[in-house]
């Protein structure tokens, strides 16, 4: 996830839950993604940088394929929790929107080589991740309005 672009899943989401908007969702929110913690990304670059073979590529993935809509709803979940949601559960904002013309249905990483030649894997498990995501943008709020007024 790249927080400089607040139009991506996660970002949309997060601040839709905080504003009580509905969710949008794509189509049945069935597509596929490979989903890897930051801090992953990062150590993962870092041991290619550090101990992979020049010229060799190596393909970062989490492991971690879930449907967009199991990620609303943990997202969902995890700051309802955090907030103690007195509404219920913020998963009933959930709005299926039409699908994006050729929004691919999977997005898949084989990341053998990387395991297997530089023996990294993820540290973080899905869940630890995207606890770790949400935190960070409730404690962050007014860096994200900053961003949104600059992208507007």
């Amino acid at each position: 996830m790249d927080s400089r672009f607040p139009e991506k899943l996660v970002p949309v989401v997060i601040q839709s839950v905080l504003a009580r908007k509905p969710i949008p969702v794509y189509g049945d929110g069935m597509n596929v993604r490979d989903w890897l913690y930051v801090r992953d990304h990062a150590e993962a670059l870092w041991q290619v940088l550090t101990r992979g073979r020049a010229g060799q590529t190596y393909n970062i993935g989490g492991n971690n394929e879930r449907p967009n809509i199991r990620v609303v709803e943990l997202i969902c979940d995890l700051i309802d929790e955090r907030l103690q949601n007195v509404e219920g559960s913020s998963r009933k904002r959930i709005a299926f929107v039409k699908d994006r013309p050729g929004h691919d249905r999977r997005y898949a990483i084989d990341a053998t080589r990387i395991r297997r030649d530089l023996g990294w894997s993820p540290a973080y498990t899905f869940e630890q991740g995207m606890r770790e995501t949400v935190q960070w943008y409730l404690d962050n709020q007014e860096w994200v309005r900053l961003v949104q007024r600059s992208v507007a």
